[in-house]
């Protein structure tokens, strides 16, 4: 379903003339805000495989701080490996890696990147994309790819498709035009809103069966 077909199935079952454009009508651009606000919820309700993309930093000899571009600050790392050394980066505290980079003996250690930290943000990048150190610093030039789980960018036209069930963010969208319509005879906010969780518990739980790394548990 595209963004507008998702606009029209709500209005559909809110009983109200479907548009042909997301912006026909006062009411249906404020649907359309609903639906993108459900996006976003459902996205950040499990690490879909939809939402998994990839992206790779080349290194510079002697340079440990580096950004990871056109990602923003909302996304999950999966694994993180140096494809260059097949090797698999670890990632480490903040304060292991201050060290690190700061004691005499070792912020002079040049070798194959090993490890990494997460540190700030790039101001100067579009998206205020999240820098990281490397460690021990790069000696040579090494390919570091980042699997990672990222949200889709906002609905920028109708005809945008979601990455995420769409079936998912009608409903959860639906709930939310009840709750600012109010009751009107038809399906209550309160019982929209229990279906909307009954359906993402399926969807989780038949999306888990690839995925069954999402589900492990650790204890700690």
């Amino acid at each position: 379903m595209t963004f507008l077909d998702m606009v029209n199935d709500i209005l559909v079952r809110l009983r109200e003339p479907i548009v042909v454009t997301t912006d026909d009508t006062a009411y249906s651009r404020l649907i359309g805000t609903m639906v993108k606000d459900a996006k976003v919820q459902v996205e950040d309700a499990f690490s879909w495989n939809a939402l998994g993309t990839w992206v790779e930093v080349a290194t510079i000899p002697g340079t440990s701080e580096y950004t990871l571009s056109n990602i923003g600050q909302k996304f999950q790392v999966t694994d993180a490996i140096n494809t260059t050394s097949n090797v698999g980066l670890v990632q480490i505290p903040f304060s292991t890696m201050n060290r690190y980079l700061n004691f005499s003996t070792s912020s002079t250690v040049q070798g194959i990147p090993q490890f990494y930290n997460f540190d700030g943000i790039d101001l100067s990048s579009a998206y205020y994309d999240v820098k990281f150190n490397v460690y021990p610093i790069p000696d040579a030039v090494y390919t570091l790819r980042f699997s990672i789980i990222a949200p889709q960018a906002d609905f920028i036209n109708d005809y945008m498709v979601p990455l995420v069930p769409s079936k998912l963010i009608v409903q959860n969208a639906y709930a939310r035009a009840l709750v600012e319509r109010g009751e009107d005879g038809g399906l209550s906010s309160s019982e929209a809103y229990a279906l909307y969780k009954s359906m993402l518990a399926d969807y989780i739980a038949l999306e888990a069966t690839r995925t069954p790394e999402n589900m492990e548990f650790i204890a700690v």
